[in-house]
This record gives structure tokens, sequence and C-alpha cells, in this order.
């Protein structure tokens, strides 16, 4: 099972899209959500406040300017076959 690293903030709408989205590939690439709410972390609001909402697997990142149905379809098809090796 994947493990993703989600960062995100509260009242942010591309977040919940891409949540969304994520719940949408739950079945074909199972994984668990670890939601990181920026705000609560000092690095990460520095590192992620321009680019929420951030999907992360394996150390690999997907940010918003890259997120849609198809990366994220890729993107966890990719990281599932990384640790089905």
């Amino acid at each position: 099972m994947l493990k993703v690293k989600f960062y995100t903030k509260e009242n942010c709408s591309l977040c919940d899209d891409a949540e969304a989205l994520l719940s949408l590939f739950k079945y074909d690439y199972p994984h668990e959500i670890e939601m990181r709410d920026i705000y609560t972390n000092e690095d990460w609001l520095v590192e992620y406040q321009l680019l929420i909402p951030v999907i992360e697997v394996n150390g690999k990142q997907l940010n918003c300017e890259e997120i849609n149905y198809d990366a994220v379809e890729e993107f966890l098809k990719e990281q599932s076959e990384k640790i089905g090796d």
C-alpha cells in the first residue's frame, strides 16, 4: 500500500479537488493519506505555501501546477510499480 503525504491547508478548493482525485484511484492504487496542514509546521509553510496542494509518495512530488486526473493516475501507477519490485 502506498503512503501518500498530502500537503494542504483549510479552505483550499484546489486541495479539495486533489483529495477527490486521490480518492478516485483508491481502489486501483491502494494508498493511505497522511494529511499535512502546512500551517502546523513552519518548514512546511515555508516550502509549500505557494505550491499546495502537494502529493508526495516515496519522496517524489506533484504540486498544484501538475495535479490533474491523468497526472495523478500516472503518478500513483509509477509509485505502485516501484513498491511492487
